[in-house]
């Protein structure tokens, strides 16, 4: 009797041990796209990719108008000659891309249209990454700075060098995720995706997002 009595409290303190050691690990991973996000990396390169987000018909949705205006102002900074918008259409009536949106917004704030590079056709960051690494084959550019958001900065990272393009982070200074409820709901997405992703890698398939 004691013998059976013993089994459900040990088998109760291995479960507890592992949910202590799977809660830890998650708070590292945490943790680890935090220190990601509260890095500027930003240095000298051939160019800066804006990672797309949402548009409004012609106008950039709050958090993708945070994203364009870091991008100018590493340009005008001198830290690379070219700006990558990428971004294709949000839905089937979209009049313009989310990169053409940004190429319009940069040509009125005083960008050159030299300057600017722009894609159409993705609709994840991983397509993002995969077309902006196609244009700067096309026009032999091989170190960039990556702007997106704090949260999302660690994931750009990781999928940018998967897609073979040397590069660096800056996320925007400011967002739109200020609440702790947003921020906290966006934190868990990318811990998510941090686990999606490794998965896919091991497994050889590539999820969308």
């Amino acid at each position: 009797m004691a013998v059976n009595r013993r089994r459900p409290r040990r088998l109760l303190r291995w479960t507890l041990r592992l949910l202590a050691l799977g809660l830890l690990w998650l708070a590292g991973v945490a943790g680890y796209i935090l220190w990601v996000g509260g890095r500027d990396d930003a240095a000298p390169a051939d160019a800066i990719i804006v990672l797309g987000a949402a548009a409004y018909d012609a106008r950039p949705s709050p958090v993708f108008e945070e994203r364009i205006r870091h991008g100018m102002d590493l340009h005008a900074r001198g830290l690379a000659p070219r700006l990558i918008f990428t971004g294709g259409y949000g839905g089937a009536g979209a009049r313009f891309s989310e990169s053409q949106v940004a190429r319009r917004y940069a040509l009125r704030n005083g960008v050159p249209a030299e300057a600017i590079l722009i894609e159409s056709a993705s609709r994840t960051t991983r397509e993002n990454l995969h077309e902006a690494h196609k244009l700067m084959r096309e026009h032999g550019l091989r170190r960039a700075i990556l702007v997106s958001d704090p949260l999302h900065m660690a994931r750009a990272l990781r999928l940018a060098r998967q897609e073979g393009i040397e590069a660096v982070g800056s996320a925007t200074p400011t967002t739109r995720f200020r609440t702790w409820n947003a921020s906290w709901r966006f934190l868990a997405r990318e811990v998510y995706f941090f686990h999606r992703d490794h998965w896919s890698q091991l497994t050889g398939s590539h999820a969308l997002p």
